[in-house]
């Protein structure tokens, strides 16, 4: 894949790894270690990802012409662990329901 989705899905794949550091690492450290440095450093690289993601879906969407529900399912996976790595697969495959 290239192009937009081909952006769409590396930065997918790379919000989905920094969510699930920030919640398996960073938070840890923070709470169990008294370490907040890592939930700043990986927090913010996180919410930048978290955007550059919503913003890409949003323009794949527009290009593919998703029904509202496809927006909808790419949202929920922005903020659920691992939810990028679900909606990867309807990427990877467009006749693919969720």
């Amino acid at each position: 894949m290239s192009g937009v989705v081909g952006w769409l899905r590396a930065v997918g794949f790379a919000e989905g790894c920094s969510f699930l550091l920030l919640l398996l690492v960073a938070m840890p450290l923070k709470y169990l270690a008294a370490e907040p440095r890592p939930v700043q450093v990986v927090g913010a690289v996180h919410g930048a990802l978290w955007v550059l993601f919503l913003g890409l879906a949003a323009a794949v969407g527009r290009r593919r012409q998703w029904p509202l529900g496809r927006y909808v399912a790419a949202f929920a996976a922005s903020v659920l662990p691992g939810g990028p790595f679900v909606f990867d697969r309807v990427l990877a495959n467009p006749r693919r329901t969720i």
